[in-house]
């Protein structure tokens, strides 16, 4: 019961105390204190029937002892909102869900993009930071480094608790879309329990932003995505979306996430995430209509502008029937550096029975792989020319 209550108002709890204290060390230590304090009288006294407000109130009641032994009283006791412990005072319909406020706080454009991700999955997700290093391959201590960093920027500069102004709003929130998208790449790669942990900060902003398109079209996307995820591997080796074993997917979920894109139209989203749900959605499909996708990643490349969206495009106008075309598009493309420039001119170059120029491609593919499921999965591909 602890665990799932942690899992549920961490986020909350913390960012109650954030904008309580207005410091991040000092609301994680009155937090942890929480929670042990309830790790040992829950057992014996029983769940409190508002587990959130009792882990708040017990969070800030922790923060004004430490704040008293630290300085006294005349110091610092004037400055704090409340000015003596208030056990068992305050119930849900009192504490203001301050967790929008923290979700812009770590992602603050001031903040390198690593250290975003970092305090994201720190402050709302409640990762130990042990496996935020894991998650993302680099020592425990190089991942405190960075959340340590984080922190003392907010300090330092004094970024605001606070959600943005009308006016940086929309910027702001692309930022915050972009970290959450971040990490669930992070877990698609094979990284499973990443990627359920940016569904569930999705889920997380679309509760706290319920009229914002684009947060339901990246949940969405992240949804479709995650349902076929058993059928991405086999053992370590990708499989292409052609070859996946379909009885692997999880068909709730796909719903769930076509509900979700459902939603977004109806509130009017044009945008590059409901546009990419839309196109996931389209490849869930028992039979993929690729003119449509085609259409769909022409106009995602009018949104963005990305070199590596046209690719994706040229790849569905390939498997609508005119390889000749993608390879067109592909060829006025400036990613030489990408390996799935050369992977996707490799497969098409075959398909167009130019066996020489598919292997040169899928060479140089395989000079750009660093993982071994791609390198195995390349060197299939050279092997069947």
């Amino acid at each position: 019961m602890l665990e799932e209550v942690f899992r549920d108002e961490w986020g909350r709890v913390l960012a109650s105390l954030i904008g309580f204290l207005g410091d991040f060390d000092k609301a994680e230590e009155a937090v942890q204190d929480a929670f042990a304090t309830a790790a040992e009288r829950w057992p014996v006294a029983g769940v409190p029937a508002n587990p959130g407000a009792w882990l708040v109130t017990t969070a800030r009641n922790r923060a004004i002892d430490r704040i008293r032994r630290e300085r006294t009283l005349a110091e610092k006791i004037h400055l704090l909102p409340v000015p003596e412990n208030v056990m068992d005072e305050l119930d849900d319909t009192v504490i203001k869900d301050e967790r929008l406020e923290l979700i812009f706080t770590c992602c603050h454009p001031a903040l390198p993009l690593e250290g975003q991700v970092a305090l994201t999955l720190r402050a709302l997700g409640g990762l130990e930071t042990a496996d935020i290093a894991r998650a993302f391959l680099v020592s425990e201590e190089t991942m405190k480094r960075r959340l340590t960093r984080a922190k003392t920027k907010i300090k330092a500069t004094g970024i605001p608790f606070a959600v943005p102004g009308a006016h940086l709003l929309p910027d702001r929130v692309d930022a915050v879309l972009a970290v959450i998208y971040l990490i669930y790449n992070e877990g698609y790669s094979g990284r499973l329990d990443l990627g359920a942990e940016a569904i569930r900060l999705g889920r997380l902003l679309v509760a706290l932003m319920p009229d914002e398109p684009e947060a339901h079209g990246l949940l969405a996307l992240m949804m479709i995505h995650h349902a076929r995820r058993q059928a991405r591997f086999s053992g370590e080796d990708l499989v292409l979306l052609d070859d996946q074993d379909r009885s692997l997917w999880d068909l709730r979920e796909i719903a769930a996430g076509r509900a979700v894109l459902d939603r977004a139209m109806e509130l009017g989203g044009r945008g590059a995430y409901v546009a990419q749900a839309a196109i996931a959605s389209l490849q869930a499909r028992e039979r993929i209509d690729w003119p449509q996708v085609a259409e769909l990643y022409r106009r995602l490349v009018e949104l963005t502008g990305s070199p590596v969206i046209e690719l994706n495009r040229a790849v569905a106008l390939a498997q609508a029937g005119d390889p000749a075309a993608a390879l067109r598009a592909v060829d006025g493309l400036d990613l030489d550096g990408y390996l799935y420039f050369h992977s996707t001119r490799g497969e098409l170059l075959r398909r167009l029975g130019r066996d020489e120029e598919a292997r040169a491609a899928y060479r140089r593919a395989l000079d750009l792989a660093t993982s071994a499921p791609e390198r195995r999965f390349l060197t299939r591909r050279l092997e069947q020319i």
